[in-house]
């Protein structure tokens, strides 16, 4: 349990139906992710259904589904100690401590499973709410890529790289 009110589970394939509005709602607005907007549902589900050594999970309140989260090793191989997550709130969630639920799951995850640290490696930087909340969470903001992602309403913008050290 994480928040006063979010229970954070690992995600089961019956979660889908749930997880997939939520996916293209966030996809569809085209302003944290480069997916695909036209992606299927089952292209989707290949996109944001990790499997082992890394884990997707559901954020609920109750039996309603109101975020996401997928996490895992970065890289493979000797990239492997570092881990990576991303995280998609529904519009009902946000503001309501979803989010840094999410986050702060991800982190004792990794931790948990003896990672080293965790790496963002595409932070949007007009995603202002999600940088604020990475830095609030011990991410120090590393890097950032000019104009490498094309924002429907402010053109090209940067993608953040983020880390933070878990060990």
């Amino acid at each position: 349990m994480y928040g006063a009110w979010v229970l954070i589970r690992e995600y089961v394939d019956d979660d889908w139906p749930a997880v997939w509005p939520i996916f293209r709602e966030v996809v569809t607005a085209g302003e944290t992710y480069a997916y695909d907007p036209a992606a299927t549902s089952d292209e989707a589900r290949a996109l944001w259904v990790e499997r082992p050594p890394g884990l997707t999970v559901v954020a609920c309140d109750g039996s309603e589904v109101l975020g996401t989260a997928k996490m895992g090793p970065n890289r493979p191989g000797p990239g492997s100690h570092v881990s990576t997550a991303s995280f998609m709130v529904a519009s009902g969630g946000r503001g309501r401590g979803v989010g840094r639920a999410l986050g702060e799951y991800v982190l004792s995850w990794a931790r948990d499973n003896g990672y080293a640290s965790m790496q963002f490696n595409a932070v949007v930087e007009s995603n202002h709410v999600a940088v604020r909340l990475w830095k609030q969470l011990g991410f120090e903001l590393i890097g950032t890529v000019p104009e490498a992602f094309e924002h429907p309403t402010l053109g090209r913008v940067g993608l953040h790289v983020m880390f933070q050290r878990l060990t």
